[in-house]
Parts: C-alpha cells; sequence; structure tokens
C-alpha cells in the first residue's frame, strides 16, 4: 500500500520534516536494517578476529592487506555510478507512473460522441470502455504482480465475456496479446460510425485517438537489467573491501614518521574506534541510495510506495462504466450563478483566511514599469547627429574588472529606447523611431548622413 505522509508535512515549520525520521513504514530503515545489520556483524566479526585470535605476524599480514583493501577501494568510483544510476531510475519511474493507462479522456470522448439512450446505444458505450479497461488490465498483470495475488487474472471476469474469452484464447501468438481488444475497439467504433451512432469522421478520429495505445505500448517495453547489475556488483564490492581496509590495525614499527600525510589507514596516535561510525554512517547513505532504486525501479511490485494496481484497476472500471451509461445525458438544468449580477466574483472566505483576500495579486516585477514620452529626444531624431560623440562610461563593478575603466555598461536605458545617454543614434534606433511616430523620410536622412560620417572617420 502507497504510504503517504503529505498531510504531516503541511507546513514547513520547526521539527514537521525531523518528525519524519522516526516513521517506520516506507522508510529507509525498512528497507535497509537487514543490510546494515549483517554489514555490522560482520565487521564486528573481524573485529574480534584481528584483535584476539591473530598472532603477531598474522596481524602484520592482516594490516598489509588492511592497507591495500582501503587503497583499492578508493578507484571504485562509487558516487558517480550511484548518481548516473538512480538518475536514469528516477526518469523511469516518471515515464512508468506517466504511462499508466487512465480512462478518464477517453470516458468523456465516448459519452459526447456515441449517441443513443436505446438499449443499442448504452451496449456500445459500455462495450468500447470495457474494452479499453480490459486492455489496461492485460498490460498491468503483465507487467504487475498484484493483479495475479488478488483477483483471477486469467478468466478476467466482468472484462471480458465468454464469447470474447473463447476468440481471445483462439488467436494464437506468442506475444503479449494485448492489443487484441485495442482491435477490438477500434472494429466497434468504426460499426457504430457505419450505424450513424458515431455522426463525423472527426468524432471516430478523437475517440480512436484517445483509446490510449501507447501507453498500453510503453508500459509493456519497459525491463532493463545491466546497469542495475554494475552499479550493485560496485555497491557490494566498496564495502566488501571496506570491511577489512576499515578496521583499525596497528601500524608497522617505525612507519608513522615516514607516513604520507594524506596515505590512507590509521597512524600512530589515531583513536582507535570500536565502532566505525563515518563507515556505518557511509554504509547507511551509499546502500539506502542502492536500496532506494532497488524500489523504485520496479513501481509495479508489492513494496510499501508501488502503484496501487488493483485499485487502480478498480477505480477505472466503476468510474469508467459511471461515466458512459448512468451519467450519459443526465445534466443538472442550468441555472445562474450566484454572481451572476456582479462585475467580478469573489468567492467567499473563511473568518481564519479572510486576510489573504486583501493582498495585493502579483502582476510581475516590472509590471508597473512606464516609458517616459521625452520631447526633446523626439528632436534630436529629427535634428542633424553631428559629429559622434564619445559614449559615456558607465561602469559595473563587476565587468569593469574584465574589460578596464573605460567600458561602457551593458545597462539599456528605457528613456532612450535602448540608446545610452550622449552616444549618436545608430540605423536601427533611428528606424525605430521613425516607425515610432517620427518623420520617416528625416530618419532615412539622418542615416545616410551618419553612415557617410562613419565611412569618412574610417578613411586614413
Amino acid at each position: 500500500m502507497t504510504v503517504s505522509y503529505t498531510l504531516k508535512v503541511a507546513e514547513a515549520r520547526f521539527g514537521s520534516f525531523s518528525g519524519l525520521l522516526l516513521r517506520w513504514r516506507g522508510s529507509i530503515y525498512k528497507l535497509l536494517y537487514k543490510e546494515f545489520l549483517l554489514f555490522v556483524a560482520l565487521y564486528a566479526l573481524l573485529s574480534i578476529t584481528y584483535r584476539l585470535l591473530l598472532t603477531q605476524e598474522q596481524r602484520q599480514v592482516y594490516a598489509q592487506v588492511a592497507r591495500y583493501c582501503n587503497r583499492s577501494a578508493d578507484l571504485i568510483p562509487l558516487s558517480f555510478v550511484l548518481g548516473f544510476y538512480v538518475t536514469l531510475v528516477v526518469n523511469r519511474w516518471w515515464a512508468q507512473y506517466t504511462s499508466i493507462p487512465l480512462p478518464d479522456q477517453l470516458m468523456c470522448v465516448i459519452s459526447a460522441s456515441v449517441h443513443g439512450v436505446d438499449e443499442r446505444g448504452r451496449l456500445l458505450r459500455r462495450t468500447l470502455i470495457r474494452y479499453a479497461n480490459l486492455a489496461s488490465v492485460l498490460v498491468l498483470r503483465s507487467v504487475s504482480t498484484r493483479p495475479w495475488g488478488r483477483r483471477d487474472p486469467t478468466r478476467l471476469p466482468g472484462f471480458m465475456s465468454q464469447e470474447e474469452r473463447k476468440k481471445f484464447e483462439s488467436l494464437k501468438s506468442d506475444f503479449n496479446k494485448y492489443w487484441v481488444p485495442c482491435v477490438w475497439f477500434t472494429n466497434l467504433a468504426a460499426q457504430a460510425r457505419r450505424d450513424g451512432r458515431i455522426r463525423d469522421d472527426i468524432a471516430l478520429c478523437l475517440l480512436l485517438e484517445s483509446s490510449g495505445q501507447r501507453w498500453h505500448f510503453s508500459l509493456s517495453h519497459s525491463a532493463w537489467l545491466a546497469l542495475l547489475q554494475v552499479v550493485t556488483i560496485a555497491v557490494y564490492s566498496f564495502f566488501g573491501l571496506s570491511l577489512v581496509g576499515r578496521q583499525f590495525v596497528e601500524p608497522e614499527a617505525g612507519a608513522a614518521k615516514s607516513r604520507e600525510p594524506l596515505e590512507p589507514g590509521p597512524a600512530l596516535g589515531d583513536l582507535d574506534m570500536y565502532v566505525p561510525l563515518t563507515t556505518l554512517l557511509q554504509f547507511f547513505f551509499y546502500a539506502g541510495w542502492l536500496k532506494v532504486a532497488e524500489q523504485i525501479i520496479n513501481p509495479f511490485g508489492e513494496d510499501d510506495d508501488d502503484f496501487e494496481t488493483n485499485q487502480l484497476i478498480d477505480r477505472n472500471l466503476q468510474v469508467s462504466l459511471l461515466s458512459v451509461d448512468d451519467m450519459y445525458q443526465n445534466l443538472p438544468p442550468a441555472e445562474k450563478d450566484q454572481y451572476w449580477d456582479e462585475d467580478s466574483a469573489l468567492p467567499p472566505y473563511t473568518v481564519a483566511t479572510v486576510a489573504e483576500s486583501l493582498r495585493p495579486s502579483f502582476l510581475g516585477s516590472t509590471f508597473n514599469l512606464r516609458m517616459s514620452d521625452d520631447p526633446e529626444q523626439s528632436l534630436q531624431v529629427e535634428a542633424s547627429p553631428g559629429p559622434a560623440r564619445p559614449v559615456t562610461a558607465a561602469q559595473t563593478p563587476l565587468l569593469g574588472r574584465f574589460l578596464g575603466a573605460g567600458a561602457p555598461s551593458p545597462a539599456v536605458s528605457l528613456r532612450n529606447f535602448g540608446r545610452v545617454r550622449g552616444a549618436p543614434w545608430t540605423p536601427h534606433l533611428l528606424r525605430f523611431r521613425a516607425e515610432d511616430g517620427g518623420d520617416l523620410e528625416a530618419a532615412d536622412r539622418i542615416e545616410e548622413e551618419a553612415s557617410g560620417s562613419g565611412d569618412e572617420a574610417q578613411e586614413p
């Protein structure tokens, strides 16, 4: 059953999320406690063996092996492998979640497109939506174990009649036959179009597009194993080496002074930690990361946070049959709403939340920004630009370090429509000013003079 604690963290108050650390159902403790206890037991067994059962010569050999394992464990790129793997698994989980077939759109299209209040019209609508649900059940039972354990997935009572089951079993195919109800759906829809139950081809096309066959295909083709094996071997190898390499061993005589500062392993004077806290935390983080990925790699299983496929099947069948049968042409009378004579509708608030209605709505950070209409700027377009004047140096602290003290600022002046004050008018700004309400001929003349003066300035 899916475990949700959303109500417990409705507000981000002090300690609200910390309270979730003590939960058991759906927690990392429930997933990891067996592996964690096994790792602690093996570490304690090796520690007791080294401290109490080995001779001095055997301890020296064990110390050499421990140092080698400690150096070798650092060669495994565990963070990169796990991060890459979990990213792919989460994307795959989301793709499977969005591929779960839901009949909501289809049942609305059937109720609006397949007409007839008689028994034939009712039979067509119920049969069409039942075929869609049957295809979903056939796909879900091929990727999930829950339909097999709590219902009869071979006979599929309520989804397939006896005659339909005989036709279904008479078709010989080595592949998943979820597509058979989809073919029945399309043929029955075409027959309803010929009988006039579907009144136009556009409605028939919309009905076929809403049948959801692409969802069925994506769910039935989603399995891969090689990456899981690579990551699992990497994690288990890392902690297998850590079992030996993270043990406290006595340093060799005279080796403490000659050791490099970054050389792994305990040195002379290191604290003898009988309980390796950092190693246990590392196991909890990395192995827990792997267990979370193992849980969501197959969201159609029996874990706490897996998809509730049985409830999904029951919900889809019940809701879809109600929508195409009992709710067909069963509408409430159209009435005037309570805001009929009001200019703006304001839904009522409770006493506790009425203050929220008085807050101004957010319209954007630059919504109230206005451009000023300066007549002097319009006159400058019509006048001769004269010789080119240097650009005023408006400095910015960050770009000044890279562009020098005389570098102009990239900021745009809204009053000049993109023109820095004191700078000559560029051709595209002149064109913009002319089209905005100035004299287009004057703008063309000034543009030609500006281009001619620029050419003369380039000559030696």
